[in-house]
């Protein structure tokens, strides 16, 4: 029997880190926010899909979108507004060379918008898939239009050629850098920068096998370098693990990186990155121990601080059957040092076929292997990779993968959410009235929401959540405007524009300083929750304890006047101002248990069969728990009375009868009419003899006792069978006569040749 596959890779994965016994594995969002139209901007054309590229032009206030055969400049402030847009089509044939190739999947055979970067003289340089043909071209944008310059390039290498693969992309000064397939079968996974020098990864195993690309990011690390060390590229992908020995394939999560200057070798991996290195990236996570993979990652450095405290933020999702998504985040300083320090794995034939990976524990060449052109290698005469030795070049070439894994800042995640699968994130920070900075986290999911998350000293908070799209359409790009203050989320549906700060939706202090937003707190003076940007004034705000205690004293909840009619029913409406707050219920002072004609609803009360002690005031409390305490706060107050007859919004009441309008008029005429037609009806089939007169049944009652006991409607009966049958039979077999002969105590008899035709009437 095979061993379990737990056990066979044992050796790879380190014991998955516990979360601590108090952090809530299904973090709950304080707030849900159901689908409507004021909670975001959107936008989308009928016939139109997959708005899943953007490039936020902030210096003209305009977003470009890139669509299936369209890019699109709108307005940032209000993306509802198309300022230009340009199509970028497929030809018929094109599309039928690509429909040959593709199965004929003509949805697939259109031109997919994937790339979208700012170059010099304000032009853009964008690429798409082009029917499986990938091509990019040059577009400007002029006295307020959009225009491709019709200088297309080859795409291959630079864009995907499948619609539906995942890539990365990054332009820096004029230099493109890609990670995609070089091929329409998607076999052929490669990390290029296309000029000045055309670079690649090698087309092996060890550096690149079956991966799906993340993202990508930059970090200036050669700034206040003592070592004078170049600037770094990081590639965020996953991939099947080379390095595990197990039966099934084993995906894991990898950071790569290369460096700028790199311009390959001079013999040995000519053309080719000389500074590829890769790292696994453990993200551990309760209940799970494979590894969770890696869906998005987003780089967030403060300006004021140096670039080894910049942070990668990136959300993970599990392999198996599981609803737990993760945030981890990673410090740039750890994984430089993976890299710069760390040991290196190396494959290890073992009797013919049998290749395993181990920690290499030999002599390593230098220069370093894979390590930047810095002063070292320049005082070496390395001015730059076309000077590195051979040895050096062909130790990298075997030998991309790290031994150490990357682990994340505390060895355990940021956030693990139990629900729909996170896809996307970005990170942005904000001054809380104390002085205390924040890192807010903006999470895109698989069904169109967005988790807005803090992680508050380890303890992990939702602030809420909120459905952008009525369809539950998958995130698939997430940007945001430091400019405009706002969130941009793409989806195959359309785009959503959602502000950073939503401090409107709390309409109390108390629900205001219990969501713990850094962005918003309570204006005393104006008595609204407000952004902190927005107000000068005094604010109540406390994001790390959820201390409500300073807010003044609510204003009275207006009661208004239920009544019930005796055994009736009667619903009183409480919404929860919290999914962490509990309803409770009071009457007269008393607090309300649940009994049988009492049920407490998740909005409401709901009150069967009342009676007179049902009767008097009633209290809807909502109690939240937060570090700093419990605070109770009234939601809904009634007063319920029982009499003969009720009204009230809230209750369950029969209606009373009208007596005049125009409504009832109306009905009493159509009654009216109805009473003619039938009384015309029934005079007809008198007159037709269909109903006998009563006097005619008297007499033909007073025949019948002569002939035998036969009443008013036998007769009617008789005489209708004997004048007008109902089946009509020509001729009949002695077969036929035989089934339908009576037996012997059978009355009466039926007379079959007797039934010639039907009467329609």
């Amino acid at each position: 029997m095979r061993l379990p596959l737990l056990l066979v890779i044992c050796w790879l994965l380190p014991p998955a880190t516990m979360l601590e016994e108090d952090s809530p594995l299904g973090c709950v969002p304080r707030r849900s926010v159901t689908y409507h139209g004021d909670n975001a901007n959107l936008f989308r054309e009928e016939g139109v899909f997959n708005y899943s590229t953007m490039l936020l032009r902030e210096d003209v206030g305009l977003l470009m979108l890139g669509a299936r055969e369209a890019v699109y400049a709108l307005d940032l402030n209000n993306i509802s507004k198309k300022v230009s847009s340009v199509k970028w089509e497929v030809t018929q044939q094109q599309e039928k060379k690509c429909g040959i190739k593709r199965d004929n999947l003509k949805m697939e055979c259109k031109n997919y918008i994937r790339i979208l970067h700012k170059v010099e003289d304000d032009k853009m340089y964008v690429c798409g898939t082009n029917a499986f043909d990938p091509e990019c071209d040059y577009m400007s944008y002029k006295d307020g239009k959009l225009t491709l310059e019709n200088k297309t390039e080859d795409g291959k290498g630079k864009c995907p050629f499948d619609p539906h693969q995942r890539y990365a992309s990054l332009m820096f000064e004029k230099n493109l850098y890609s990670a995609t397939s070089t091929n329409f079968l998607g076999l052929e996974p490669v990390l290029t920068r296309s000029t000045p020098v055309t670079i690649r990864s090698e087309f092996k195993t060890s550096w690149l096998h079956e991966p799906t690309f993340v993202s990508m990011a930059d970090m200036p690390e050669s700034e206040t370098s003592a070592e004078g060390d170049d600037d770094k590229v990081y590639l965020f992908f996953r991939e099947i693990a080379v390095e595990c020995d197990c039966y099934n394939r084993l995906v894991v999560s990898r950071v790569a990186r290369v460096c700028k200057g790199d311009l390959g070798g001079q013999r040995t991996l000519q053309k080719k990155w000389t500074s590829f290195m890769k790292a696994r990236m453990d993200c551990p996570v309760l209940e799970s121990q494979l590894p969770y993979i890696i869906q998005d990652a987003y780089r967030w450095c403060d300006p004021q601080q140096s670039w080894k405290e910049c942070l990668f933020y990136a959300v993970f999702t599990p392999q198996k059957t599981s609803d737990l998504s993760a945030v981890c985040a990673y410090c740039a300083s750890d994984i430089s040092r993976v890299f710069a320090e760390g040991k290196y794995k190396t494959p290890v034939t073992i009797g013919t076929s049998v290749v395993k990976w181990v920690m290499y524990s030999g002599d390593v060449p230098v220069p370093r292997p894979g390590a930047c052109i810095n002063n070292e290698a320049r005082n070496a005469g390395i001015a730059d990779t076309l000077d590195l030795p051979d040895p050096t070049l062909q130790f990298i070439k075997l030998r991309p993968l790290m031994d150490q894994a990357i682990q994340p800042v505390g060895q355990k995640p940021l956030l693990v959410r139990r629900g729909a699968a996170f896809s996307r994130i970005v990170v942005t920070q904000v001054q809380a009235a104390d002085g205390k900075k924040h890192n807010v986290m903006f999470i895109g999911t698989e069904e169109g929401t967005i988790l807005k998350a803090v992680n508050y000293n380890g303890e992990m908070f939702i602030i809420e959540e909120v459905q952008l799209f009525q369809a539950p359409e998958p995130i698939k790009i997430l940007k945001f405007s430091n400019v405009t203050g706002q969130l941009y989320a793409g989806s195959d549906y359309g785009v959503a524009q959602m502000p950073l700060a939503t401090c409107e939706r709390s309409s109390s202090c108390m629900s205001c300083v219990l969501a713990r937003d850094p962005y918003c707190g309570w204006d005393k003076a104006v008595g609204k929750c407000v952004r902190l940007s927005s107000s000068q004034r005094e604010i109540i705000q406390s994001v790390m304890e959820g201390d409500a205690s300073f807010c003044p004293k609510a204003d009275p909840v207006k009661r208004p006047n239920e009544s019930i009619w005796p055994g009736g029913n009667l619903k009183l409406h409480c919404p929860s101002p919290s999914n962490l707050a509990k309803t409770t219920w009071e009457r007269d002072g008393a607090a309300l248990t649940a009994v049988p004609h009492l049920q407490f609803l998740r909005d409401g009360l709901l009150i069967l069969n009342a009676s007179h002690s049902d009767a008097g005031r009633y209290r809807c409390l909502s109690v939240e728990h937060s570090k700093s305490g419990t605070f109770t706060t009234t939601v809904a107050e009634y007063q319920v009375s029982i009499g003969p007859t009720g009204s009230g919004k809230g209750s369950f009441i029969l209606p009373e009868a009208r007596r005049d309008g125009p409504s009832v008029t109306g009905l009493q005429v159509v009654i009216g009419l109805l009473v003619v037609c039938l009384l015309a009806l029934l005079t007809w089939n008198f007159y037709k003899g269909h109903l006998p007169l009563p006097w005619n049944c008297r007499k033909k009652s007073e025949q019948s006792q002569e002939q035998g006991d036969l009443k008013c409607g036998d007769a009617q009966r008789s005489a209708l069978t004997e004048d007008k049958p109902l089946v009509s039979v020509t001729s009949i077999t002695r077969e036929e006569a035989a089934l339908y002969a009576p037996d012997e105590n059978d009355h009466p008899n039926v007379n079959l040749p007797s039934l010639q035709f039907i009467d329609d009437e």
